[in-house]
Parts: structure tokens; sequence; C-alpha cells
């Protein structure tokens, strides 16, 4: 028989998201979380035999969720003024199949850049599609930091990625 720990952890049961404060929870249909990606440029300099992908930073981060409401407040925060960045907070109960329910929060900081309202059919739920270009983003499992990003830094584990760069400019 497995031990508790051979048992199947951290499986998503279920989730909500928050716009501008605001809880969509019972509205919302799917939250996609960044997906943080290393930019890389293949470089073949000479003498090498073969090509290496060079790191070069980080890509644009985005995140966006779909709500089954014709919601005012969501729509209502698409394309404001320059430099205004909303909050958004989504959060998930994570389960471990020995009962233990734990909390993951993503808190997401950037600009509602898509209002898609979909197609509307007479006895249908519609889905309204939001997307937002983050400037922040940090991802949080049972109050412990895994990931934080900004355009200026990106920290795994609470453990700067960049700060060497950061002290060569000396910034």
């Amino acid at each position: 028989m497995p031990s508790q720990s051979d048992m199947p952890r951290y499986i998503l049961r279920n989730c909500t998201i928050f716009a501008d404060r605001v809880s969509k929870i019972g509205q919302a249909s799917e939250i996609t979380l960044p997906v943080p990606t290393v930019k890389v440029e293949e470089l073949r300099n000479a003498g090498m035999v073969m090509p290496i992908d060079v790191n070069m930073g980080y890509e644009k981060i985005e995140g966006s969720f779909k709500l089954t409401g014709f919601d005012p407040q969501a729509i209502a925060l698409f394309g404001l003024a320059v430099g205004v960045e909303k909050e958004y907070m989504a959060t998930g109960a994570l389960a471990h199949e020995d009962g233990t329910i734990i909390n993951a929060t993503a808190y997401l900081r950037g600009m509602l850049i898509k209002n898609d309202h979909g197609s509307w059919k007479p006895g249908e739920a519609g889905e309204n599609d939001h997307a937002i270009t983050l400037r922040y983003y940090r991802l949080e499992v049972d109050g412990r930091t895994l990931i934080e990003m900004t355009p200026f830094d990106v920290s795994i584990g609470g453990v700067s990625q960049t700060s060497a760069i950061r002290d060569a400019l000396l910034a």
C-alpha cells in the first residue's frame, strides 16, 4: 500500500479570480495564468561545432480569464489611460489525496488589452474572454513565493535570477 507521501498532491480542485478587487466567484469559467518563458537566441561562434541557446532575458507575460456573464465591471477595465494598471488575483484550492487543502494565489498587475464578447446565440451561455498584459506577476503556493516577475527582476523561490546583471549595470 502506498504511503501518504506517494499519493497525488497539489491537484487543482477549484479556482476563482478577482478583477480590480471584485470577486468573480461563480462567474469565471476559465483562468489562464502567465507562462514564464526564457527568451533565447541561437548562437554558434567560431570554433563551435553546434549552436547553443543563450539566455537573453524573458518573454513578455500575459494572463487571461473567461466569464460566462456579460460583466460591466470587467468590461470597464479595458484600455484605461496610459500608465493605469489594475490588479487581478487568481486563487486556487489545491488538494492532496490525503484530504489536505492548500491555497495557490497568483497576483497579477497590468492592463486589460482584450474584451472578446464571443458569439451571442439564443439558448446558449456566452463566454467573454479578457486578456491582460502584465507588469507584475507573483505565484504563491501555501504562502511560499515560487515566482515573482517585474520588468526589472525575476525571482524564483525568492532568489533573484537577474541581480548580477543589475549589479553590473550599477542600477
